[in-house]
């Protein structure tokens, strides 16, 4: 990638810390932060209404280079506030009763699965987890043998949090279609430094969020919803923004994906966020995706060689997340003494990962996500503190 240095020199963040927590919140580029401040000073000294007002054609651009990012229509995006307000706002308009299925696989994550158990307590419907496959994704023809006329909801994590799994989206979705199933991805993990392209994908939503690899504020994200499935669903909430009061008994909901939004927002965030995903795009998301999982399979290549480190990683594709355990030290612990040293990493928990992790036997996870804007060097400076602070411990 022949951008590295400008995308460094764009982010004021690497140089003050070695950043190895993009699956968490990537530094963002100074364009982000500039874009976030100047339409919060517009709204100190111009009122918030008057500022919204004079960006509002930039705001509707947003809605344009999500839907870009995605190949898809601005019509088809809705800007929320977060991932989670995105995949609940499509998940919890969708009907359900006794005896319907939805489908999951084992690297769904907490917060998806704790959504799935409430509505089936509610409606008596059955959560099913799909098998993983001999590579540890998700098994496609365990889920072929699964589909039936019960199934009403095949929902996936596309890249868990817990590691660097690709999950077989575009094949999820051909099953899918196929089927007249809708399809729900989570794409928090993966927006950003994968290809995203729904048409391929065929899913019928998709939500992410702007603080991950979009490298965007926190307080945003978006969604995706396919206009067949906006003509099958009503949202679960309503305001004056996703419909419009036609009488005094009467409402019409709006046709576009505005339907899942509502009318009050951070406008300066969603600027940011569009501001991002304007910077992706223009470096190219092929040429980010191609960086980004060289460095990380160089940097799983490298923890392997350190005694009593376990790279955890599983899948026939991976991408940018690397997961890995240091013998005889807690998760927690690797990550604290790693942060002292200006290195950021994450943690990924087993409670978040019920499905996965402890099917696989394995404690939290030391997570280290990389992005197009670390450097070998800083990948050496990891593996070398790791490998000291083993050292350290086995004294």
């Amino acid at each position: 990638m022949q951008d590295v240095e400008r995308a460094r020199a764009d982010t004021p963040g690497c140089a003050r810390v070695t950043h190895l927590d993009n699956a968490g919140t990537a530094l963002p580029p100074a364009i982000v932060t500039d874009t976030v401040v100047a339409h919060l000073r517009a709204e100190a000294l111009r009122g918030g209404y008057r500022a919204a007002a004079e960006a509002a054609p930039r705001l509707m651009a947003v809605r344009s280079s999500i839907a870009a990012l995605l190949n898809a229509g601005a019509d088809d995006i809705a800007l929320t506030d977060n991932a989670t307000r995105a995949w609940q706002a499509v998940f919890y308009a969708l009907p359900f009763g006794p005896g319907d299925r939805i489908l999951t696989c084992r690297a769904e994550y907490a917060s998806n699965v704790i959504a799935f158990l409430q509505v089936a307590e509610r409606t008596g419907a059955v959560v099913e987890m799909v098998d993983d496959d001999e590579s540890g994704q998700m098994d496609i023809e365990d889920l072929r043998r699964r589909m039936d006329e019960r199934v009403r909801l095949i929902a996936i994590t596309h890249v868990p949090t817990q590691g660097g799994l690709v999950n077989p989206a575009e094949e999820v979705g051909k099953i899918a279609e196929a089927a007249g199933v809708p399809f729900l991805l989570d794409a928090c993990q993966s927006a950003g430094q994968l290809d995203l392209d729904v048409e391929r994908l065929r899913c019928d939503a998709l939500s992410a969020p702007g603080r991950k690899y979009l490298r965007g504020p926190r307080g945003t994200g978006f969604l995706y919803v396919r206009p067949r499935l906006r003509e099958r669903i009503r949202p679960a909430v309503l305001d004056l923004h996703s419909a419009t009061w036609t009488g005094p008994d009467r409402y019409e909901i709006h046709t576009t994906a505005r339907m899942f939004e509502t009318w009050e927002r951070d406008v300066a965030a969603a600027l940011g966020l569009g501001a991002a995903v304007d910077y992706a795009l223009s470096l190219g998301i092929d040429t980010i995706e191609e960086r980004v999982c060289s460095l990380a399979r160089r940097l799983r290549e490298d923890l392997r060689q350190v005694p009593g480190v376990r790279v955890c990683d599983q899948g026939l594709r991976q991408c940018g997340i690397v997961t890995f355990t240091v013998a005889g030290m807690p998760s927690a612990e690797v990550h604290h003494r790693l942060t002292e040293m200006d290195i950021n990493t994450s943690v990924s928990l087993r409670e978040y990962a019920r499905y996965d992790l402890a099917a696989r036997g394995l404690p939290d996870l030391v997570r280290a996500s990389v992005h197009y804007y670390n450097t070998d060097e800083e990948l050496r400076r990891l593996v070398e503190a790791v490998d000291g602070l083993r050292r350290k411990e086995h004294r």
